[in-house]
């Protein structure tokens, strides 16, 4: 899966599917997806990312008390 870099708008290929959908985890293990060669894994903060469309993540992703939100 790829979703943008917000500050930089790169694409960042997601190696961690569990923490990009874990709400407890800020951070997921990802790659920038530019030039000719694979790029070392780095760690990306979720309030960075976005959808390559631009549409923002569910917020069951980034917020772990989603639930008790008025």
């Amino acid at each position: 899966m790829y979703l943008k870099h917000e500050p930089s708008g790169d694409l960042v290929e997601v190696l961690s599917f569990t923490d990009l959908t874990n709400p407890c985890s800020s951070t997921i293990a990802g790659r920038f997806h530019a030039g000719e060669e694979i790029q070392e894994p780095s760690n990306f903060q979720k309030l960075e990312l976005v959808f390559p469309s631009g549409e923002a993540l569910p917020r069951c992703w980034r917020d772990a008390q989603y639930k008790n939100a008025k």
